[in-house]
């Protein structure tokens, strides 16, 4: 770890705290190394547990980065998602007391705080400390309006609902959203989804009393909903997506063994377009019956495939090196923005929505739990860059046969639907590629943010 009291003449100093999950803490470091690459001379503490310091500790990061920690005092983050609601109930009790007291102990002393809207006592916190506080919204804009305005589903007696009844219902009521099927809004109508919405609700509320809001979407792509919200609130509104590492893109793959199953030099020898990517993301999975019809469906299929298993390789162990490759962990964004893939499975999560629109590649969402169904819903309806499974998150498995030639047909370089798909997800791309490009809506509020914290300093 950084020494914390390290001598330093920096006069803007921003305090970093993500969420402690995966997608949350990618999410904030890459904007964390965009603000850095624009002014180097800025510094940035990144506030991790100590277990997650040992998951960061060897990825390479810009010299003003340094990151400061508090003690484990959260559930590990293996194995999390075996009580996620237990797991935010933790981190929104017992993880305040130690992040004020590092806070109070930085220095430089924080100019100006960026952190994880999921954390809710945060801005509160950094208004206790007279710190501005910018919160990061590391999910859609569309889903932070539906839960920014969920006493409308109250209101119109729509929630609770029981969605075998009523989940064909469409909504049209939240701001700036288009027409939405009660069944494709976050999965909070039951389960695991019943027991957290109180949090996500106070996550978007929160907003209310903190300084910025930082977006990761991109403008362009959800221009309604944000226009509607800029519309509301007196904050600086900031979409500064997608918060991926596209500026690494031109870089060798991290070294984490460099390509230790030559998975890049794998692609390069298939044919353009020919390979589906295969991702269910970093927390949930399906169920072991599930996946064992998800296996045999995509090799039925015929189709070549990149699959990254997360400890599912046992069943995939027999992967011919020519139909297949498996891979423990891989470059997500090199790999989806390479000429052999011309698909993605993905649970839909938004960081890897983004990517793959930023990659310019179709999608074939399989949606597990709350935010992945609305995005899921975006790909395909609204966007209409991608397929997704029907019978998904319901309690029916998808056989093998379905899953085969649902991945034949979207695969298909000659089906007509795909040619179009292929064509909007074109368009996407570019417009996500410019609004980074210099002068860019994205480009353009990560200046404006940096502008704002470096005038706080100089306030000071």
């Amino acid at each position: 770890m950084d020494p914390i009291g390290s001598a330093t003449t920096k006069q803007t100093h921003l305090a970093a705290v993500p969420y402690p999950g995966r997608g949350h803490v990618n999410a904030l470091m890459n904007l964390c190394k965009l603000l850095s690459l624009k002014n180097p001379n800025i510094l940035i503490s990144f506030i991790v547990t100590d277990e997650w310091l040992t998951f960061l500790a060897g990825e390479p990061k810009p010299q003003n980065i340094r990151f400061a920690t508090i003690p484990n005092v959260i559930p590990s983050e293996i194995g999390r998602a075996n009580d996620f609601p237990g797991f935010i109930r933790s981190v929104n009790s017992d993880m305040e007391a130690p992040t004020n007291t590092l806070l109070t102990r930085l220095h430089p002393p924080p100019t100006a705080i960026v952190a994880d809207a999921f954390l809710t006592w945060m801005v509160q916190l950094g208004n206790n400390l007279c710190i501005p506080v910018a919160s990061l919204w590391p999910m859609s804009v569309t889903v932070f309006s539906i839960l920014y305005h969920f006493e409308l589903l109250q209101e119109n007696g729509d929630f609770p609902a029981e969605l075998s009844e009523r989940g064909e219902q469409i909504v049209d009521y939240f701001p700036g959203v288009s027409k939405i099927r009660l069944a494709d809004l976050p999965s909070f109508f039951s389960g695991n989804g019943v027991k957290v919405v109180g949090a996500a609700v106070k996550s978007a509320r929160s907003v209310d009393n903190s300084q910025f809001l930082i977006s990761t979407s991109v403008y362009e792509l959800e221009s309604s909903v944000i226009d509607a919200l800029k519309a509301k609130f007196p904050i600086p509104i900031y979409t500064i997506g997608p918060s991926a590492p596209y500026f690494e893109l031109e870089t060798s793959v991290k070294d984490n063994g460099g390509d230790p199953k030559n998975y890049l030099r794998w692609l390069d020898s298939q044919t353009e377009g020919s390979v589906l990517y295969i991702s269910q993301g970093s927390f949930l999975s399906v169920s072991s019956a599930q996946m064992e019809e998800i296996i045999a469906g995509v090799k039925d299929s015929g189709v070549r495939f990149l699959w990254v298993a997360r400890g599912d390789d046992g069943r995939l162990k027999d992967v011919d090196g020519e139909t297949g490759m498996v891979v423990e962990w891989c470059d997500q964004l090199k790999v989806l923005c390479h000429s052999a893939v011309g698909g993605f499975w993905t649970h839909g999560g938004w960081n890897s929505t983004l990517e793959g629109v930023f990659a310019g590649v179709p999608m074939l969402a399989w949606p597990i739990f709350w935010d992945q169904i609305p995005n899921s819903k975006k790909i395909v309806e609204d966007w209409k860059v991608g397929v997704r499974f029907q019978a998904v998150g319901g309690r029916n498995l998808v056989g093998r046969e379905e899953i085969a030639e649902t991945v034949k047909r979207f695969m298909n370089p000659e089906n007509v639907e795909g040619r179009e798909m292929r064509k909007r997800v074109s368009e996407l791309r570019d417009a996500c590629r410019r609004a980074v490009a210099r002068g860019g809506s994205s480009d353009s509020n990560i200046d404006a943010f940096l502008g704002d914290i470096c005038g706080i300093a100089r306030e000071l």
